[in-house]
């Protein structure tokens, strides 16, 4: 048996088979944390999948993170797999830490996301047995200052033992306080606007998804095209308060339409290419219509007030 002695006058701990080294807390160079919440516009710690992060060049940066095992919501229907969608969350968290922690940008600014596309490779996606730390190379392109507006380019690169799990990019701009309030005039945080009440949801399982509280598509009478209809209670898609529909819901729309769109077989989401040209109100319908490309590449778009709020583009496989 190993014994251990902490402190000069400390209580002597058996230490059943230990062969590693042990240390003092206060010897410990570098604890495991998550970055600050407020960094990546998150309320719950549990939400932060950011760990650390190293500047390497002008606007490069190796940062660490890690997926839990068992999230509530970024996992697939079998609970194999760490969801791709996660990737995509993962690289929004990295270009807003990088805008508040390292090039200035206050945190009461807003963002306004343009574009966000990721790739993963399945492979590297299985859930292990235990937490999946990830090792990822950060590339900011034109991050700069405009007058008020911060606006950039970021490429993101994740890591998995080793291995390239996803890839992915995001165009992005940052506005103060009163710049946004006018974006939103009679719609922003605080105006009497009322969200639509949601309407029943199609089956979960045609979704991919495993519970009804999931999934965000409602059925219309075309097999093609669906109402976007949240639970706005969700503690994922919608884990702070919100004046619009955010852009992971509409992203989570799009590959819930593609799998939806299978009605025979099982498609299996594995990269998302979204544009985003208009807020989706909460109190207005948001229709989604999807098409199939290629048997493996379906177009989504999201369609509001007669007019195009995102268009995405998924990539993925398809089984009988």
């Amino acid at each position: 048996m190993t014994m251990l002695t902490i402190g000069k006058n400390a209580p002597v701990l058996p230490l059943p088979g230990v062969e590693q080294p042990w240390m003092r807390c206060n010897d410990a160079r570098r604890l495991t944390t998550t970055v600050p919440r407020e960094y990546v516009h998150r309320s719950s710690l549990a939400e932060v999948f950011l760990t650390g992060c190293e500047r390497t060049g002008e606007d490069t940066f190796s940062l660490r993170g890690q997926w839990p095992r068992a999230h509530t919501f970024f996992t697939s229907a079998d609970g194999t797999s760490h969801d791709p969608v996660q990737a995509g969350e993962t690289i929004r968290q990295t270009g807003l830490y990088l805008c508040h922690a390292v090039y200035g940008v206050p945190l009461g600014h807003n963002v306004l996301l343009w574009s966000l596309d990721f790739t993963s490779h399945p492979e590297h996606m299985r859930i292990g047995r235990g937490p999946s730390d990830l090792d990822m190379n950060a590339l900011c392109t034109g991050f700069t200052w405009k007058g008020n507006r911060f606006s950039g380019f970021l490429r993101v690169d994740i890591h998995r033992d080793g291995h390239l799990a996803a890839t992915g990019t995001a165009r992005f701009s940052c506005v103060a306080p009163a710049t946004y309030r006018r974006l939103r005039g009679d719609r922003g945080l605080h105006a009497s606007t009322r969200p639509l009440p949601r309407r029943t949801p199609v089956p979960a399982t045609t979704t991919g998804r495993l519970l009804p509280f999931d999934v965000v598509l409602a059925p219309t009478d075309r097999t093609d095209r669906w109402q976007l209809s949240p639970d706005l209670d969700h503690p994922i898609l919608f884990e702070h308060a919100n004046d619009h529909h955010p852009g992971m819901v509409l992203v989570e729309a799009a590959r819930q339409a593609a799998s939806a769109l299978h009605t025979t077989t099982t498609f299996t989401p594995t990269g998302i290419a979204t544009e985003f040209h208009h807020y989706a109100e909460l109190d207005t319908p948001c229709w989604i219509d999807a098409t199939h490309t290629t048997p493996d590449h379906i177009t989504v778009t999201g369609h509001q007030d007669n007019r195009t709020v995102f268009r995405s583009t998924i990539t993925g496989t398809t089984t009988a």
